[in-house]
């Protein structure tokens, strides 16, 4: 009697501990290979096209090219069955219901774990690939809809995910491909570039002033002439930032004075 062929796994995170839970919670499972952990959503990509897993365990939040955007570089192909790992906003939590696309909301437990992996099981025997895939197509239709700004930037350190409210924050600074959050005497490193989350950021509580910094209005106290037609911007607390002349239209449309 022929062996029955295991189910392949990847594991797609960019956080070495959360591809570590994922695989100690499979660990045991003799129906389950893990053929491949990635850390990016290229190396993601490129995983699925050369080895055809049949489950994939997708984290949404991944710098660069997230889950999302893996799935778009991969409209046109086969998909395995799906499992996403998110801190994702409320908005996008609902959608993966309504399109009937399983989740795992950081911090899962392990029998939060479970029941994801048996449905994924479940939707792989019965070979139900092909709806997934029209269903996770719709899902990225309707997040594109959605309107840009956050309620909640998600923060990830040494295996711990945690969150903090846009309002909060003073400040962002670019760091290479991440930003410094400045939440009062704070600071988080998000992995992410100042670009990217600009665009994820209300446009009406959040300005670039610079381009390496972005400011929250309601923080700004005053404006102090600089050198060659920069000013300083201070904030409430005393910092001290540099707006830049490009940006200067920018920050007097939006007070609506002219400076």
């Amino acid at each position: 009697m022929s062996e029955t062929p295991k189910i392949r796994v990847v594991v797609a995170d960019d956080e070495p501990l959360a591809r570590e839970r994922i695989r100690k919670l499979l660990r045991g499972d003799e129906e389950i290979e893990v053929v491949k952990e990635c850390a990016s959503g290229k190396e993601t990509v490129d995983a699925i096209r050369n080895l055809r897993p049949d489950l994939l365990f997708l984290d949404v939040q991944m710098p660069e090219l997230n889950g999302f955007g893996v799935l778009e570089k991969l409209a046109k192909e086969p998909l395995p069955a799906i499992v996403f790992v998110t801190a994702y906003d409320q908005y996008a939590l609902k959608a993966f219901e309504y399109f009937a696309l399983d989740y795992l909301l950081k911090p899962f437990d392990r029998d939060r774990f479970q029941k994801a992996l048996q449905r994924a099981k479940s939707q792989i025997l019965l070979g139900k690939q092909t709806d997934i895939s029209q269903g996770i197509l719709s899902l990225i239709e309707e997040l594109r809809q959605k309107p840009k700004s956050v309620d909640r930037l998600v923060v990830k350190n040494a295996g711990r995910v945690f969150f903090v409210k846009p309002q909060d924050v003073d400040w962002i600074e670019a760091d290479a491909n991440y930003v410094q959050l400045h939440v009062g005497r704070e600071s988080h490193l998000l992995r992410e570039t100042l670009t990217a989350l600009e665009a994820q950021l209300d446009p009406g509580s959040f300005l670039r002033i610079h381009r390496s910094t972005i400011v929250n209005i309601d923080r700004i106290k005053e404006l102090q002439p600089w050198f060659h037609g920069e000013y300083r911007v201070i904030l409430q607390d005393g910092t001290a930032l540099l707006l830049g002349r490009k940006y200067r239209e920018k920050l007097r449309t939006l007070i609506g004075k002219t400076f």
